[in-house]
């Protein structure tokens, strides 16, 4: 019978350091979104582009205020059969990607991550349709896991 998940259990978080990427990523966003209004503020002569830019604003201070949360949402468990990922603040998203459908393990850091010292470990599975990924893990700890997961894959394809 499948074991059912509990969401108070104990879950591995990602690095509080994920938060820095969250903000990077909503800065350069932000930054982009309000030239963007200025633009059509100034640059077009749009009478609405302040309201435009006003929304860009107040948007990018929410994504400021709830990125550590959000981070803090993100975490994974290593169950008999699965790996189970956990995401999400007002809409929790529950993904378990069993270890006999684990194709491949893929490590990948951009320029901030490794600044930061992290990596995101993304899956790929027999599904077409899935993006599965653990994002902001310390990057030795990201490949003490790809390396587990990898032995777990490969017990669990032999049987098929």
């Amino acid at each position: 019978m499948a074991e059912r998940v509990e969401i108070d259990t104990e879950w591995n978080r990602v690095s509080p350091r994920y938060v820095w990427i969250v903000v990077v990523g909503s800065l350069i966003a932000g930054v982009v979104l309000a030239a963007a209004a200025v633009f059509v503020w100034l640059g077009v002569g749009v009478s609405w582009g302040w309201a435009l830019l006003a929304a860009v604003v107040v948007g990018f201070a929410l994504q400021l205020i709830f990125a550590p949360r959000r981070a803090r949402a993100i975490g994974y468990r290593m169950r008999e059969d699965d790996l189970l990922i956990r995401r999400g603040i007002a809409f929790l998203r529950f993904v378990a990607v069993p270890y006999g459908r684990m194709q491949l393990i893929d490590i990948s850091r951009g320029p901030v991550s490794r600044a930061l010292g992290l990596s995101d470990l993304r899956f790929v599975t027999a599904s077409s349709g899935s993006d599965v990924a653990i994002p902001g893990l310390p990057a030795d700890e990201a490949e003490a896991l790809r390396d587990r997961l990898i032995a777990l894959a490969e017990t669990r394809r032999a049987g098929l």
